[in-house]
């Protein structure tokens, strides 16, 4: 499938479509924080401060959208300016189809083109191995993509009362 994925830059028109995927997480899972879906205001405005300074991309098969990602800042001091934070959220029905994995490799070129050298993923974690909210394909998934585990806060998050970890993981894009 890999080869038919069209991977472009979003447009404000559509926030509506990354709205609807971004639910999903934030309704059912703890992949998300958030305890309430943004409006599609909020979403279009945050695509908008996003496109200011980093890339935000959208990935299209068969002229749906089927995920999307994006980078925002790691650190608001200026020496961290060669480093950023990314995220990716893919369509249910579309994980495991290499969706993420070609927006991930066009994120960091595109971020290493902009002089990021240093990305980093923030994941969360379970420790159950039947937790109905949350799995750790996330961790999975960055690892295959060549990130490395670098930080861990236990018990820093809470949703659908329960307490989940954070971790942190890296890649650095000019090895």
């Amino acid at each position: 499938m890999n080869t038919n994925i069209i991977i472009r830059s979003a447009t404000l028109d559509d926030a509506k479509q990354l709205l609807g995927i971004y639910a999903h997480y934030v309704e059912n899972t703890s992949v998300s924080f958030e305890n309430k879906v943004p409006s599609v205001n909020e979403f279009r405005r945050r695509i908008e401060t996003t496109l200011v300074n980093y890339p935000f991309l959208v990935a299209e098969y068969n002229e749906e959208i089927v995920g999307y990602a994006y980078a925002n800042v790691f650190h608001s001091k200026y020496e961290y300016n060669n480093s950023a934070e990314v995220s990716v959220y893919i369509k249910k029905e579309y994980h495991g189809m290499n969706v993420g994995k070609t927006l991930y490799s066009m994120l960091e070129e595109e971020l290493y083109e902009r002089g990021v050298l240093t990305v980093y993923a923030r994941v969360a974690s379970t420790t159950k191995e039947d937790d109905y909210y949350l799995s750790n394909e996330s961790k999975l998934f960055h690892e295959k993509c060549g990130y490395h585990l670098c930080g861990k806060f236990t018990s820093c998050a809470k949703k659908f009362n329960q307490w989940y970890n954070i971790v942190y993981y890296e890649k650095h894009l000019a090895c």
